[in-house]
């Protein structure tokens, strides 16, 4: 018989967790004098002693390895549950959010995607707004563990290619998954540490530091005004891009730089691809700029580099409203969002490894055609690729474009423009935060959208953090046989 007790032991500590961060925005609520403090009083004790209470419930099922099945329904349930709770803050705080709305914006948050259904965002509580730095921050470390954790032990979307480096997890998931949670959370701190010390230098204020080096570490986006990043321009944005760059690296390397190896992250052929790709795009971006409006150089440059890192890291600032740069680059912003950071980071979508696995088995196979004689084996980094590896890879590419068209579909049938239904669904699914058109573009937000269509997008960005599979296999009845 399945035992959920395991399962619910996790996810009632880390609720619980969850509602202990609230007294953080009660705090700042209560410098700010506005009388919201109340607010994560009340939802800080209720989420606390829920939390406190299903751990209680479950302590005597505790075992120090988990199941296949358990852990399939942990991963899942967690970036479920969080957002329960931590939308309440949202339904009985100063926004008065429906509970759609709440859950909307904390899933948006918990899953580092960044679209909000928020407006005057300069309104609002210091404390709300520092809930949701709060939500992507926490959300961005259980990123990590979960991509260097769970994920390589599920056999998820090729992500057992990196199972050697996350500290040889298998069959000891819950123990290696704290000590790979203490192994980075000083790396992730400093990385915050340092984001907001360089957005104090170059002006801003200490909370909107504070908030804004949270969601840029993150990758996540959410910003503290409606006109996102465009509030701020100049040394700000290309502060906000290096460390952009620096949370789509994949993390293990940065523990292996604090082990000694100095050039552990450029040794790495993920993070070159990717710092390459990002070159490249910024440049062609850069000259189309030039070419086509009246740009300084810098400021093309600036601007080119700014927007590109973040549609491509998931992070979903936006500094200038692109949908005006003309058709080619507003499609090319479309695809770059299905591109993605590095495995093991912060960073979302597709991911740079599995394009890097896809054009090398690619490459095998015209060889294997031109020779047909010949002996021909997929290589990564130099290392032959396992079959299973490849299956795993070409899976998720097939249920990716699927699951784009299926969510796409749904969306359209809530009554959306073929653009916002398409463009919404891509982002959700990738995890990047802004969508094209006028409703949902980078000058929008996701408030003009009926009830069903949020939780369409929920579920999708639920199922796109998770990488696909962990979340459709609880939907299979051999998931729930024993």
């Amino acid at each position: 018989m399945f035992d959920i007790r395991p399962v619910a032991y996790v996810i009632g500590l880390l609720v619980a967790i969850l509602g202990a961060m609230m007294f953080l925005p009660l705090l700042v609520d209560l410098a700010e004098g506005r009388g919201e403090w109340h607010v994560f009083l009340e939802t800080g004790v209720l989420t606390m002693f829920c939390g406190g209470m299903i751990a209680l419930a479950c302590a005597n099922g505790v075992k120090e390895h988990l199941t296949l099945q358990q852990t399939f329904l942990l991963t899942t349930g967690v970036w479920v549950a969080l957002p329960f709770f931590g939308a309440l803050p949202f339904v009985l705080g100063a926004t008065e959010a429906s509970f759609t709305d709440a859950y909307f914006e904390a899933m948006s948050g918990m899953t580092t995607t960044g679209s909000t259904v928020f407006t005057q965002l300069e309104t609002l509580p210091k404390g709300l707004l520092l809930w949701r730095g709060l939500l992507q921050w926490s959300g961005g470390i259980g990123v990590i563990v979960m991509a260097m954790v769970f994920l390589p032990e599920l056999r998820v979307g090729g992500m057992q290619i990196f199972r050697s480096e996350a500290f040889d997890t298998m069959g000891k998931i819950l123990p290696r998954a704290t000590q790979i949670a203490s192994s980075i959370s000083t790396i992730y701190v400093s990385l915050t540490l340092a984001c907001t010390a360089c957005y104090l230098i170059v002006g801003m204020n200490a909370f909107d530091a504070t908030v804004h080096a949270m969601t840029t570490v993150s990758t996540g986006g959410f910003a503290n005004y409606d006109a996102s990043f465009g509030t701020f321009s100049g040394p700000a944005e290309y502060i906000a891009s290096v460390f952009m760059i620096l949370a789509a690296l994949p993390f293990v390397r940065y523990v292996q730089m604090v082990g000694g190896n100095r050039f552990a992250v450029f040794q790495d052929i993920q993070a070159r691809g990717f710092l390459w790709v990002i070159g490249v795009l910024t440049v062609c971006t850069a000259v189309a700029l030039l070419w086509i409006f009246p740009h300084h150089p810098e400021q093309a440059v600036r601007e080119a580099l700014f927007n590109i890192t973040s549609i491509i890291s998931g992070t979903g600032y936006a500094s200038v409203d692109y949908m005006q740069w003309g058709p080619v680059l507003v499609t090319m912003f479309f695809y770059i969002g299905l591109i993605g950071g590095c495995a093991g980071s912060t960073a979302c979508s597709v991911k740079i490894f599995r394009y890097q696995l896809l054009f090398a088995a690619v490459r095998v196979q015209l060889k294997r055609i031109v020779s047909p004689h010949g002996v021909f084996v997929t290589r990564y980094d130099g290392r032959p690729v396992a079959q299973d590896v490849l299956r795993s890879v070409m899976t998720f590419f097939v249920f990716f474009v699927v699951s784009l068209g299926v969510f796409a579909v749904a969306l359209s049938l809530t009554g959306l423009d073929f653009i916002t239904s398409v463009s919404g669904a891509a982002t959700a699914l990738a995890n990047v935060g802004p969508g094209l058109g006028d409703m949902i573009g980078p000058a929008g937000n996701f408030a003009g959208l009926g009830d069903t269509a949020k939780w369409i997008l929920c579920f999708a960005m639920l199922a796109g953090r998770l990488e696909l599979m962990a979340v459709y296999v609880l939907f299979t009845l051999r998931f729930w046989q024993d």
